[in-house]
């Protein structure tokens, strides 16, 4: 009788250690089970994999980075490489613009330290890649015309408008123009009317209005020349500012009409000159 409830205890503790309920579990196999639990989890956290789920590729050692895509003409902004030439050989242009050829980076960096430049990537996608000597100057006046060029992409242009009657006062026109040219100067385009009465005719308003502009002082012109609306009781115009390019091309055609022309020679040919000589006997 013993010795069955012996071999009774031995396999029900046996059955509750391995496969009981933890209802049966005693505290002390209680906190065994825990442990090993937290041991299997940790074990399985640390061999699984990391993965974020944005690509499942895995990188491959000692793949080459593809360069970022540029602009055919060019970095979007400039800047100095530095003395970490990344290819080995590359082809150099001088500072005046002047093509030196296919160069080893050795050299350019010798070249740089020299002639006190800088190196600064042109079009790294060529092969060779294209690269050019400049000094802290024209980088900083580069940098402030990409500047000013990525402004004038930033949005679109914005249309004020000015409205003034044929009988404004002097000085009310002033101010009024005054405004006009504060707008052209933020680089945004004015559309000018002119309100004309019953007894104006259309074309009095297109000069009058054209006399208008040329009172302002700005480098200024017409988006849309004047043109009579309202059935001939206004005339309407569109201005904006002059481009740097167009002031340069203004600029020398007014130099080109101020030289006189070249006056005729009056000294006859050499070969019409009399070259005989009279002999006096």
């Amino acid at each position: 009788m013993s010795a069955g409830c012996v071999r009774w205890l031995l396999g029900h503790t046996a059955r509750a250690v391995c496969g009981g309920r933890p209802g049966y579990w005693t505290p002390t196999l209680r906190s065994a089970g825990l442990c090993e639990r937290r041991s299997v989890v940790a074990s399985a956290w640390s061999r699984a994999a990391f993965s974020t789920g944005a690509s499942d590729e895995e990188p491959v050692p000692g793949a080459r980075k593809k360069k970022k895509q540029q602009h055919p003409g060019g970095h979007a902004s400039i800047g100095s490489v530095g003395r970490k030439i990344p290819d080995r050989e590359i082809q150099v242009i001088s500072e005046t613009g002047e093509n030196l050829g296919l160069m080893h980076r050795a050299d350019v960096i010798r070249m740089m330290d020299a002639s006190e430049l800088k190196l600064v990537p042109l079009r790294e996608n060529r092969e060779p890649p294209v690269y050019r000597l400049m000094s802290g100057k024209q980088i900083h006046e580069e940098q402030l015309r990409l500047r000013e060029k990525n402004k004038a992409k930033a949005g679109p242009v914005q249309v004020k408008e000015l409205s003034v009657s044929v009988g404004i006062a002097s000085h009310d026109l002033a101010t009024k123009l005054k405004q006009v040219e504060s707008w052209l100067e933020k680089k945004n385009h004015v559309k000018l009317t002119l309100r004309g009465g019953r007894a104006q005719q259309g074309n009095d308003l297109e000069t009058a209005l054209e006399q208008m502009v040329e009172q302002m002082n700005s480098a200024l012109t017409f988006v849309s020349k004047p043109k009579v609306t309202r059935g001939g009781q206004a005339a309407t115009c569109v201005l904006r500012l002059l481009t740097a390019k167009e002031l340069s091309q203004k600029a020398k055609s007014k130099a080109e009409e101020s030289q006189p022309a070249a006056a005729p020679s009056k000294t006859p040919p050499v070969g019409n000159m009399d070259t005989t000589e009279e002999i006096v006997q």
